[in-house]
């Protein structure tokens, strides 16, 4: 969109290095919807430092995407990352619903 404000970041903090606090807090906006690319790094690191800013955050489970990662010599599958950070954001950093239902309260 011709109105839309994007910011470019370097980091997995959406936060770090930009001008998103600063834009956010000049517009008064308290309530963020938050999706993105990948769960267990840039989606729960802006979600863990926008809720410690003081926004609420919603964050749509089925617009974020994960991969799969070893740890110790063991596979832990996409579904399972995702699961885990999706239950350890929900409920004290997040409110976790669907993109459908999101837009159904907006």
């Amino acid at each position: 969109m011709d109105n839309e404000t994007v910011f470019q970041k370097h980091f997995p903090n959406a936060f770090r290095d930009t001008p998103l606090l600063d834009h956010l807090r000049q517009h008064g906006i308290t309530r963020l919807v938050i999706a993105g690319m990948m769960t267990h790094m840039c989606v729960d690191t802006t979600v863990r430092a926008a809720c410690d800013l003081g926004f609420q955050c919603i964050l749509a489970h089925d617009a974020c995407a994960t991969r799969s990662l070893m740890f110790s010599g063991k596979a832990v599958t996409a579904e399972q990352v995702q699961a885990a950070f999706l239950a350890s954001l929900n409920g004290t950093f997040a409110t976790i619903q669907s993109a459908a239902e999101i837009c159904a309260t907006l």
